[in-house]
Parts: C-alpha cells; sequence; structure tokens
C-alpha cells in the first residue's frame, strides 16, 4: 500500500539446492558405449550389497508413511500426501492423474505457516455446505490485484469453499487508466457490480487487505443484506467520516522507507493534485514483503500497478443501521513493515471488531507469507456461528 508508513526490514532467503549430474560424469558414463576411464561402475559394482540394504531400508520407510497417511483418511482416492499448496494446478479435475509438486520457494517453511491437514481446522463438526455462506469474496489492497490471492484460492478451494477474487478498476487485468479513477465508488465498481448481481438471499464473506479494507467498507454499506462477515487483513477499518489518508496518517513514528518509496504521478500537470501514487520497486520486498519467498516478490514486482490517489482522499459515511449491521473481524499481521502492529492495533481500539485475530510472522502480505496460517483464520471466521 502507497499511503502508509514503515519501518525498513530485511528478510533472508534460503536457497534449496538441487543435486544435478554433472556433463563430465555423465560423459563418463557414456563414453565409447561403456565405461572407458573410470572406476565408479566397479565401485558400484563392490558396494551393490550395501546400496540394496540402504534401498530396502528406505522402502519400508516408505511403505510405514504409505500406511499412516492411509490410517490418517489419506487413501481410497481421499486426499493426497501432506503438500504444500503455494503450488497448484488451475484444474484439479485433470484426466492426468498426476501428483502434486511440492511448494517451489526457495526458502524454508517457517514452523510457525505449518502445513495444515483437514482435521486440524476448527470447528469441524460443521459442514461447508451448513454455514450461512460458503462463498468467499477476496479484495486485494492498494496496487495489488485479484492474482495475490492465488494461494488463499487454492486452500479454500481444497477446503471446498467457494471462492471469487476481484480485480478492482485499475488493477490486475482491468484495463482502465489507473490515473483517470476519480471517485471511490468508480475504483470500487468491479465488487459493487458482483454483489448486485447475486441471487436473492445469497450472502458472501468480504475479506479486504490494506486499501481493500475501506472498499469493502464502502461495499458494506451499500449491499449490508448481502453480506455475511467482513474481514480486514492488515487493512484500513474506517468509521465513518474517515477516509484511508486519515487513517494510514495515524504515525506515530517517522518512516523513511514509505517516503522513499512512494512516487508520486501527475498526469494531469505539476500544477494539480497528484493523480495516483507508483512504489519503488527496488524498496517493495522490505516494504510489503519482508517475509515473503523470493518468488512471491518477483510475481508482485511485475503486477503491482499504480495506486488512485482521489480514493484514497475521499472519507465514507458509514451508518449503523448498514455498515455497522455487519459483522467485522481484524486479522493483525505482527512483522508488517507497512502498516506497523502500532497502528493495526490502533485502527482496532477506535473501532472496535466482533473479534481479532493474530497472525504471527506475518509481514504486509500474509497471502504470501503465512498463506497457511491466514487460511485457518478464515475459516474459523467462517464458521463462527450466527448470533
Amino acid at each position: 500500500m502507497g499511503i502508509c508508513l514503515s519501518r525498513s526490514s530485511s528478510g533472508s532467503v534460503k536457497k534449496r539446492q538441487s543435486k544435478r549430474l554433472t556433463n563430465q560424469s555423465a560423459a563418463a558414463a557414456v563414453n565409447g558405449g561403456g565405461f572407458a576411464g573410470s572406476n565408479r561402475w566397479y565401485r558400484n559394482r563392490s558396494s551393490s550389497k550395501r546400496d540394496d540394504s540402504v534401498i530396502q531400508e528406505r522402502a519400508l520407510a516408505a511403505a510405514i508413511l504409505f500406511q499412516q497417511q492411509m490410517q490418517n483418511g489419506g487413501g481410497g482416492g481421499g486426499g493426497p500426501f501432506d503438500r504444500s499448496s503455494s503450488l497448484r494446478y488451475p484444474n484439479s479435475n485433470s484426466k492426468k492423474n498426476q501428483s502434486l509438486p511440492r511448494c517451489s520457494s526457495s526458502r524454508a517453511r517457517s514452523l510457525t505457516d505449518p502445513l495444515l491437514q483437514p482435521h486440524q481446522l476448527v470447528n469441524q463438526e460443521v459442514s461447508v455446505d451448513d454455514l450461512e455462506t460458503n462463498h468467499f469474496v477476496l479484495v486485494h489492497g492498494g496496487g495489488f490485484g485479484a492474482w495475490c490471492w492465488y494461494k488463499t484460492i487454492a486452500l479454500l478451494e481444497e477446503a471446498g469453499f467457494k471462492v471469487t477474487a476481484v480485480d478492482l478498476t485499475g488493477s490486475g487485468i482491468h484495463s482502465f487508466d489507473t490515473n483517470n479513477i476519480a471517485s471511490l465508488s468508480q475504483y470500487v465498481q468491479p465488487l459493487t457490480y458482483f454483489l448486485e448481481k447475486l441471487a436473492d438471499g445469497e450472502k458472501v464473506i468480504l475479506v479486504g487487505h490494506d486499501f481493500g479494507g475501506a472498499c469493502i467498507s464502502f461495499a458494506m454499506e451499500l449491499h449490508p443484506f448481502r453480506v455475511s462477515k467482513a474481514v480486514f487483513v492488515s487493512a484500513a477499518m474506517l468509521t465513518s467520516g474517515q477516509s484511508a489518508l486519515d487513517i494510514f496518517s495515524q504515525k506515530t513514528d517517522s518512516n523513511d522507507l514509505m517516503r522513499q518509496s512512494q512516487i508520486f504521478i501527475y498526469a494531469n500537470g505539476n500544477d494539480k493534485p497528484p493523480t495516483a501514487i507508483d512504489l519503488d520497486k527496488s524498496l517493495l520486498r522490505d516494504l510489503l514483503f519482508n517475509h515473503s519467498p523470493a518468488k512471491d516478490v518477483a510475481l508482485a514486482s511485475v503486477s503491482m500497478r499504480s495506486i488512485p490517489f482521489s480514493p484514497v482522499l475521499e472519507k465514507l459515511c458509514l451508518s449503523d443501521s448498514k455498515y455497522g449491521s455487519v459483522r467485522r473481524f481484524y486479522i493483525e499481521t505482527a512483522e508488517d513493515n507497512a502498516i506497523p502492529i502500532a497502528l493495526q492495533q490502533n485502527i482496532i481500539s477506535n473501532n472496535p471488531p466482533e473479534r481479532v485475530f493474530h497472525l504471527k510472522g506475518a509481514d504486509h502480505s500474509p497471502f504470501f507469507s503465512k498463506p497457511q496460517g491466514l487460511h485457518k483464520i478464515l475459516v474459523e471466521i467462517s464458521r463462527i456461528p450466527s448470533t
């Protein structure tokens, strides 16, 4: 998000080494149709009995692991082996019954974001089909797009939920020029249009990240009866008469990193107000992705777009009878450099939600840095019964 302040932070990335056959050893294996110039084959022959015993031990271990998986409900085609859903084929009904690959992240998985099995989720006695709604609508923050939710989409769909991720006007693959967005209603139009087209009586759970919090607040005021719950993920959770800029200006300390990263765009001329804000791509990791995998930082660096300036300035008129009637939940991100935890807690204290969740070890982009933890909280919120 390009309108809040942050403290700089750096994250280390551990690269996982891969074993490859070198050209030299490959050539030796095929040279002259045999093994000339190398004694490796003869050494392998002499140690074949030892290798056989190792193979047998590994096979036994694999058999025990498979039996445990069968006992835990993974048999009979019920589910694949434990894996990360960070990398997931889009068509789960593909005729190619290939096993899904493990996460290709170049960093070691954090112990604070463990892989979750279905039996580890809360309120398992409630079926997804028996919930008030099993439909999540994911709303991105400033500069992001629907693309940022790819891990969350995969995890929720695997758990049986219906998921819609929207591109707001001028974001993601939406072709509108960001500099021409003049109001919050124009920016949020793809979301409000989607809500208007819902069937009578159908409700959704809105999830807003960053500036997306102001966007779902606007939608809650327009369509309160179509929203079952609203989830704010390190987001602007406004009160009536506030703008997103008001929220993000509540900083108690200076933040040179954010000021350094902001690039104001004056499409109407330098003598007119800014039309949009860009973020310096060289500072994205420290600002937004200080605990995120390198591959996701690379994705963001080529996918993020300008943030429209006018919607950030617009003050919302929110009523108790509409906006106030929707159940609200907040997810704190503990290692956030864009909206630090102190600012998040200030937002919460000024406009208390029904419940607050704390996502340990998450940076400003928990859909990248803590996808499993974020998923677990979203599922838990969906299963909280009506009061």
